[in-house]
């Protein structure tokens, strides 16, 4: 059973909008309810704030903020940066990477918080709309797909 969820940019996005689905938001306190954690992963967070902050929408960023507290929240670590960066390297070598060779690639960065978050045994997954880039990572759904 999933007992620890990261939520992705394009699950988070929505949560953070004034008029959020209200189906995700059930979804959401669901899964609280069913002692899942769900995890706000901090790329997650930048990815999605850096956009609300140049678009000015303060309500949507202090929504994103409500969450973060309703969550808990995953900060970037230098284990997980070393080890985005080993993904990385493994799927150009493979030759599936997740984003342009410039890019930063919050996807491998996202995966790697995953692979490094100690969840001490109990199932992890992704909750994201871009289930085919990280699903060669880390085990990944579309967040309705997580009962």
């Amino acid at each position: 059973m999933i007992s620890v969820i990261f939520l992705d940019t394009g699950p988070l996005g929505v949560l953070s909008h004034p008029r959020s689905n209200r189906e995700i938001t059930s979804w959401f306190f669901k899964m609280l309810d069913r002692g899942r954690q769900v995890i706000v992963p901090e790329i997650a967070d930048y990815e999605v704030r850096r956009e609300l902050i140049r678009a000015k929408k303060i309500t949507c960023i202090q929504r994103l903020d409500q969450w973060k507290k309703a969550a808990f929240y995953v900060l970037l670590t230098t284990t997980t940066m070393l080890k985005a960066a080993e993904l990385w390297a493994m799927a150009r070598t493979r030759g599936v990477p997740t984003a342009d060779r410039h890019a930063l690639d919050g996807d491998v960065i996202l995966a790697a918080q995953a692979l490094t978050y100690e969840a001490n045994g109990r199932e992890l997954v992704i909750a994201s709309d871009n289930v085919a880039h990280l699903k060669r990572f880390v085990p990944t759904q579309t967040w309705e797909s997580i009962a």
